[in-house]
Order: structure tokens, then sequence, then C-alpha cells
């Protein structure tokens, strides 16, 4: 059996406002029940890493923010991520040569217990699997927001999560009035790919049922309650950080008796706790990153170890990138 204490692994970090660098680590010897994963392909969670990265985590959700297996402390340095898929290189003998998605930090090999990563499902792409963590938070959006199939549904930003909104909310309640809304008008297409309409702001359909913001900004989320119709839900999916955003409750807030709930990740759905694990959340997530129309959210690759030059480009606000997808040496 090879020594596995010369194992070196490259990690990367954010270092500093604006600033991540490439580490390289030590690996220990594998323990028992445990996995050595090498990474194929990432994915960077826009929103929340372009926050870390300028360092606007709160320091109230230091703990809260803290990803699976991330290292160092808010607010640097902090290695940061939660969307890899590698192959299993050593440990547990069932699952040494299998495809697995892990919600681990960028990092070009790693070891895990044995039950925290999900075997990517066969037919699923690997490079599309990276889609899952996204995929899990629409899901939960999904749970949240109880729609009924004929409701009147808008989502208010087109970027991943939102647009795999649309898709979960077509594909697991069969919604046939999904409408994603969006100031960037080429977003068009991914609406047309998940087979539900687009609209920009001005010509988004009022009264509608649900309403699902994404957009992590003031103004989506006033068109968001614009857009709501008498006693309708106003689902905020949107995280800002340390900003302070307006929110507009004055108005027809109060007469129209909107509700404005928050939906995250973090904790199941309330109406799904008694039947649903994390797990099985997420091996949900990966069944459904098998759909080929995803591929529509994939930009082309960044190398691993391009990362710290390119990230300040990548998570700028207006950069217009989707799913910016890692591919490991």
């Amino acid at each position: 059996m090879p020594d596995e204490t010369l194992k070196t692994a490259a990690a990367l970090w954010y270092v500093g406002p604006g600033r991540a660098e490439i580490r390289e680590e030590k690996l220990a010897p594998l323990i028992p029940h445990h996995v050595r994963v090498r990474a194929l392909h990432g994915a960077l969670s826009r929103g929340t890493e372009a926050l870390v990265l300028a360092g606007r985590v709160p320091e109230s959700e230091f703990e809260r923010m803290r990803a699976p297996f991330m290292d160092g402390a808010f607010p640097f340095p902090v290695k940061y991520g939660y969307a890899t898929v590698g192959r299993v290189e050593a440990g547990l003998d069932h699952l040494v040569g299998h495809i697995v998605f892990a919600l681990h930090p960028h990092q070009t090999l790693f070891d895990v217990p044995g039950e925290s990563m999900v075997a990517v499902p066969d037919g699923v792409p690997p490079e599309r699997a990276v889609l899952a963590a996204n995929m899990e938070t629409a899901i939960n959006a999904v749970w949240d927001a109880a729609p009924g199939p004929a409701d009147r549904i808008a989502v208010v930003g087109a970027g991943v999560v939102g647009a795999l909104v649309a898709f979960a909310l077509k594909r697991l309640v069969g919604c046939t009035n999904v409408t994603m809304v969006d100031i960037n008008p080429s977003r068009a297409k991914l609406a047309q790919a998940f087979g539900v309409h687009f609209a920009t702001p001005e010509a988004a359909p009022p009264d509608c049922d649900l309403v699902v913001h994404t957009s992590a900004t003031a103004s989506g989320l006033a068109t968001a309650l614009n857009l709501a119709a008498d006693e309708a839900t106003v689902l905020e999916l949107s995280w800002y950080g340390t900003g302070a955003v307006p929110v507009p409750l004055g108005g027809a807030f109060h007469s129209r008796r909107l509700r404005l709930v928050s939906s995250q990740v973090g904790k199941i759905a309330p109406s799904h706790r008694k039947e649903w694990t994390y797990r099985a959340r997420l091996e949900l997530a990966l069944k459904l990153t098998g759909a080929p129309e995803l591929d529509v959210l994939m930009e082309l690759p960044v190398a691993f170890h391009d990362l710290p030059a390119r990230l300040p480009t990548i998570l700028a606000p207006l950069s217009g990138v989707l799913c910016q997808r890692i591919d490991y040496p």
C-alpha cells in the first residue's frame, strides 16, 4: 500500500477582500470509514462566494454560514465552497472508482467520511452534477412555497438559483404558469429551455399567486412585491450578507395582506422534515441534474489553478456569469 502521508492537495483559500490564493495541504493517512476523492469538476456559488470574497459575511452568521469541511474562519482566511464532483481513489472498497458529489470546498484531493458524499447517478454527466448544490436550494424553495399546479407564479431573478426554481416548479409540481423575470433579455433563452415564460420587469404579469425572489437586489425585491396578488406569498431566497436592503413595505403591502417569507437550504422545509433527510434531498437534486436542458446554465470551464486571478471578474455583480464550472487537473 502506498504511503498516504506523502499525498499533497491544493486548495483555494479566500485570504482578503477581493483576494484568493491556492495553498498546498498535506493529507493525513486515510482513516477508517473515510474515502479519498480526486476532484474532477466543481462550481462556484456566485451569490454566496461573492460575499465571502468581499468579506461581507455578517459576524452574527459566522457559525451558521460554515460550510461542510470548511477550514479557517470568517472573514479571512477561509477555505470555502460546496460543490465538488470527483472520483473515489481509496478507502471503502465498494466505493473506489465511483463518481461522487461532495459538499466540499474547492480542492484537488480530499478525504471525507463515506456517508457524507453521494454517488452521481448513471447517466448524469459529472460536469453537470455540480449543479446539485444549487438544485437543493431550488427544491427546498418549492417545498417552502407549496404551490398549486395552476398557480400564477413569477420567479424574479434569472440567475442559476432562479432558473433552477423555475425548472423545479415545472418538474416537481407540474406548474404550468411560471414566468422568469429578469432585467437581462438574454435570459429568455433559459426560460425557453425550461418550457416556461419570460418577461422583463416592465412586462411581467401582475397578480401572481406566488412570487419567488432570487436577484439579491432591492429593485428585484420591489418588483417581486409589486407582482404579488392580494394575500399572495413572496418567497425570499436572496441573501444579502452585510448589505442593508430597503424593503418597500408602504403602499399596498398591508392593504393587500402580502406575506414575505424567507427560504434557506440549511434546513429542510418544515413541510418535508418528517419524511426527508438531507441525504435524500441531495440524492433527488443529483437525479434532477440528469436533465440535458440544464446545460444552458453551464459556462465554459475555468481551470482550478486560474481561480485566484479569475475570481474577481467571475464574481463581479454584473458579470452575467451563470454556473461557473471548475475543471481540475
